[in-house]
């Protein structure tokens, strides 16, 4: 009887699952839209408005003048670059929340922010490398080494690798890297400078020539990460209903640290520790498709970088002709939306 329960169930199950998969689809579809919007607002907003039909001149038909150099040498690049690097904290944040089961997990919690941070540093003060394009490597380098340092850390003694242990190796290591890069910097004017700068997050003054150097790194992040989806839904039951689904725990954690270095230290390397975005944008991604991670993961790589460019858009517009970092407008805005969703949901329940 049971079984013919079942039987008459299963139509009715599908059908609800079609349902909501064309729910979905549609939303991530509304979501696509509004990135672009915004993307053809960070093209034409700044100090010097600039009007969408010149814009779209520009990019398809220039001539070589004034606008065409505005939006093809400065404005592009800079929207490209926000795409890349919201996409790549977002994913890298709902990533490391799915591994370690955290709610409160960021990607700076496995150390790459301070690893990537005393890389720039460290050649800032010891190389008087003074452009982005010649530090960005030591803060790629920084954030990979300090990765592979929390994984061998967090590996050592019984259990290996367990969410735990990741996460305290992490803190550790932020604590001593974040001491030495302040130490540094204080006795160091030019380093103190620098690492101001870029502490800050900021999209501007960036070239095509640095999308190049991180594209490549930011690519394979991407594809390991969404390739990881079902794996993170095993994990989500527990890790002994994941192990009895065949999942090799260990290479699914080596999968996901490769994927959060890569993703981080590429993103946080070019445009600096822009807080809150892989924090809060895995929870709003949650909030609209459930607990399935083959939704949260592409969800999350559209509203990420979406927020990253308002505010951005956001931080040209409220002093200008200056404008305020988009590390410092995310944070004001992220923190309050953050808030907020602790108090309407149970954020333990990943």
């Amino acid at each position: 009887m049971a079984v013919a329960s079942y039987t008459r169930a299963s139509p009715r199950v599908t059908s609800a699952a079609s349902r909501r998969h064309r729910r979905l689809a549609l939303l991530l579809a509304g979501a696509l839209l509004l990135l672009a919007v915004i993307c053809v607002l960070s093209i034409a907003l700044g100090s010097r408005q600039i009007a969408p039909s010149d814009v779209a001149r520009a990019v398809f038909e220039p001539d070589g003048g004034e606008i065409d150099a505005v939006v093809r040498g400065l404005r592009v690049p800079r929207t490209v670059l926000g795409l890349f690097a919201g996409a790549a904290l977002g994913l890298a944040g709902a990533l490391m929340q799915g591994l370690t089961r955290n709610p409160l997990a960021d990607p700076g919690l496995l150390g790459v922010s301070a690893g990537a941070a005393f890389g720039i540093v460290l050649a800032v003060s010891t190389l008087d490398l003074t452009s982005l394009n010649g530090y960005i490597w030591f803060a790629f380098a920084g954030a990979l080494i300090t990765s592979v340092v929390v994984y061998l850390l967090a590996t050592a003694g019984r259990g290996g690798a367990t969410p735990v242990k990741l996460a305290l190796a992490g803190v550790a290591v932020t604590a001593l890297l974040s001491s030495l890069t302040n130490g540094i910097a204080l006795t160091d004017t030019e380093a103190l400078n620098r690492y101001r700068f870029w502490a800050a997050g900021s999209l501007s003054g960036r070239d095509a020539a640095v999308l190049e150097q991180a594209a490549p790194f930011l690519a394979v992040g991407a594809v390991l990460a969404l390739s990881s989806a079902t794996a993170l839904n095993s994990l989500a039951l527990g890790e002994d209903v994941a192990r009895s689904l065949g999942r090799r725990l260990a290479l699914v954690r080596v999968r996901g640290v490769l994927a959060i270095t890569l993703l981080t230290g590429a993103a946080v390397a070019t445009a600096g520790p822009v807080v809150f975005v892989g924090l809060v944008v895995p929870h709003v991604a949650r909030a609209i498709t459930g607990p399935d991670y083959r939704w949260i993961l592409p969800f999350t790589m559209i509203l990420a970088p979406a927020l990253v460019l308002a505010a951005d858009i956001l931080g040209r517009l409220i002093n200008r002709p200056s404008e305020v970092g988009v590390g410092v407008v995310v944070a004001f805005v992220g923190a309050p939306l953050f808030i907020l969703l602790v108090r309407r949901r149970r954020l333990a329940e990943l």
